[in-house]
């Protein structure tokens, strides 16, 4: 029986002229831009997450600063720390945001993204390590000692939440 044998022949690959990516559009080249994901730094998700970051930080520090005696319990001095801390770095990276927007710049770059991602990954750490205490000892006074006759209570439960609700932002 006489069958004929196919041949291979290459082919090379045309040069993408579309900016890197293939013509099925599934990865991009190595070296270019990161794919856009909304709330990355530069964009305004992240400017907005930022913002929501700051205000409620500066709402749980304003509370539990108002309140008297939130220096006698360690917790609540944890707490002032890291909402302190917490509005200190989301108002440097809505700065930031807000400059990266107006001159057109973007921020994504490996380097920038790892860095915020460090920054945030310990700042929330910090916050939820400080809402969790705070909120132990808020249950504490609450319902086991029953003295929220003698003690603030309600803006220890306020200041607790605006922290949780800040570090769920990250």
């Amino acid at each position: 029986m006489c069958v004929s044998h196919g041949s291979v022949h290459p082919v090379e690959d045309p040069p993408t002229t579309d900016g890197g990516i293939n013509d099925n559009n599934d990865h991009q080249l190595a070296g270019l831009r990161m794919k856009y994901i909304q709330g990355m730094p530069g964009t305004k998700g992240g400017l907005a997450l930022h913002f929501c970051q700051f205000l409620f930080s500066l709402a749980s520090l304003g509370v539990m600063t108002t309140t008297s005696d939130f220096p006698s319990v360690t917790a609540f001095c944890y707490l002032v720390a890291a909402t302190g801390l917490q509005c200190l770095w989301s108002i440097s990276l809505v700065i930031l945001d807000i400059y990266a927007i107006l001159v057109m710049r973007s921020l994504q770059n490996n380097r920038i993204v790892s860095m915020f991602a460090v920054g945030d990954g310990i700042i929330s750490t910090l916050t939820f390590a400080a809402a969790c205490a705070s909120a132990g000892i808020t249950v504490l006074i609450d319902n086991d000692l029953g003295d929220c006759s003698q003690n603030h209570c309600a803006q220890f439960q306020t200041a607790t939440a605006m922290a949780f609700i800040s570090w769920d932002t990250f």
